[in-house]
């Protein structure tokens, strides 16, 4: 069986397992800050994964959000890019609306992305110049449609600092409206069915974007940073993705943002 194949596979018993372990009780821990949560089964679905890819392909390396591979330095080989559940606040406070996202590359480019939606059961899955799926249906391409007429989805708590909000601010009243889905990868997935046209974030991980900047790319949507440069693999980043309309639209906002830029360098430490 093929990467791709056996990852589909993998995703969908990774949301099984989710599925069976939440009916039981799970401690709830807090990281970085009280509203940064990691749960029990958050540990114990990146620790199914792991265990399920290395007794498949043993050569190949993981990177996740809960500590695996936070050793890695390079791209070189096969990597797998794992969250394994992507929204927990969600999972913690709804039970739903969360997601495990996958993105796995090979000497650094893209090989294919996964998300499931565990609730709803729904995996959307692409391989690189394959087009994209949701099960087993074609997504539709990108539509070019201005940011005035468009929703966009953002987290409202990161853009709230004195050097963010100006441009953000500006670009959310430029839109027909805003929304904030508690789960980056989720959003992916919304923009990939065209539920909203574009997403803005100042901070994510790898493991928040991968899996869905892959599907969304063979859509023809847009993925850069703030200043229009590629996603990197490794460390944190800002994220804007939109069809390629929205996609410039939204970088003219931050073009001449000195203090969005300067605070945004420092913030990534580039």
């Amino acid at each position: 069986m093929d990467i791709y194949n056996f990852g589909k596979e993998l995703i969908v018993k990774a949301g099984q397992f989710v599925e069976t372990r939440m009916t039981n009780e799970f401690k709830v821990d807090s990281k970085s800050n009280p509203n940064d949560l990691v749960t029990d089964v958050d540990k114990e679905t990146e620790q199914f994964l792991y265990t399920e890819i290395q007794e498949k392909f043993p050569d190949h390396r993981i990177i996740g959000e809960e500590g695996h591979g936070e050793n890695i330095t390079d791209t070189k080989g096969v990597i797998w890019i794992v969250d394994p559940i992507d929204g927990t606040l969600n999972f913690v406070h709804q039970g739903e609306n969360f997601a495990i996202s996958i993105g796995v590359f090979i000497d650094g480019e893209p090989y294919c992305g996964l998300i499931y939606d565990c609730m709803k059961r729904d995996l959307y899955h692409a391989k690189y110049k394959q087009g994209a799926f949701l099960n087993d249906q074609p997504l539709a391409h990108a539509k070019n449609e201005p940011l005035s007429k468009s929703l966009i989805a953002t987290n409202p708590k990161r853009i709230l600092r004195e050097a963010t909000k100006n441009s953000f601010f500006n670009i959310m009243a430029a839109s027909r409206s805003v929304r904030s889905y508690g789960s980056a990868a989720l959003e992916f997935a919304m923009l990939a069915k065209g539920q909203i046209a574009a997403l803005l974030f100042i901070k994510l991980h790898p493991w928040d974007y991968t899996g869905g900047q892959i599907i969304t790319g063979e859509l023809g949507y847009k993925t850069t940073d703030i200043h229009g440069n590629e996603l990197p693999l490794l460390g944190t980043t800002s994220v804007i993705s939109g069809n390629p309309e929205i996609h410039l639209d939204i970088l003219e906002f931050f073009k001449n943002d000195k203090t969005l830029h300067d605070f945004h360098d420092d913030f990534h430490n580039l």
